[in-house]
């Protein structure tokens, strides 16, 4: 079963949502990586304001592909999320409640989503141009001298994910690990 969630994300979304959960999302997500990801943990870190607005919002970890026109954005797809680690329990204790990328994270990230009741939602890796297809808008909302890895806001509908780790901390690639390994 597929669930669909619309966006702002409530808590009560989140808490609903489980590890291995397929899920489509529609409405606005922010989007950031790594050099966006260190210029906002440093504000964060001096207690400084936010030039973008992260509480309640889902952040999709990309770095688009210039777009071909008439299209507002080119192949869209997650970045490895584990590079954002040092820099994302500061901005779940700021107010993120979500993130989309793909790959592990840490022991710390993980600590912090519970502690924050946040979710990690991966993104399919390879499916660039298919997951583009859900992103009907883009503008950059900060950081523009970033080029494709500044801040935007995404208008998204049914953007395809699944749930990696739930805010209970269940983590799909141990418990995945666990069911399908062939050594006793």
């Amino acid at each position: 079963m597929v669930k669909r969630i619309s966006l702002p994300i409530t808590q009560e979304d989140i808490s609903s949502l489980r590890v291995g959960d397929n899920v489509l999302l529609s409405g606005r997500i922010i989007t950031g990586r790594d050099a966006a990801h260190k210029r906002l943990y440093e504000l964060a870190a001096q207690g400084k304001e936010l030039p973008v607005d992260i509480s309640g919002q889902i952040i999709y970890y990309v770095g688009p592909a210039p777009a071909k026109p008439p299209r507002s954005i080119g192949p869209a797809g997650p970045t490895s999320s584990y590079r954002m680690d040092k820099y994302t329990p500061l901005l779940l204790d700021s107010g993120l409640k979500g993130m989309i990328g793909k790959g592990i994270r840490s022991k710390e990230v993980i600590d912090s989503m519970i502690k924050n009741k946040a979710i990690y939602f991966a993104a399919i890796g390879g499916a660039a141009a298919l997951i583009s297809q859900s992103i009907k808008e883009s503008r950059i909302l900060c950081y523009e001298d970033l080029g494709t890895e500044s801040i935007c806001e995404y208008v998204v509908e049914d953007f395809p994910c699944i749930v990696a780790i739930d805010s209970y901390g269940n983590n799909i690639y141990e418990d995945a690990s666990r069911k399908y390994s062939i050594v006793p």
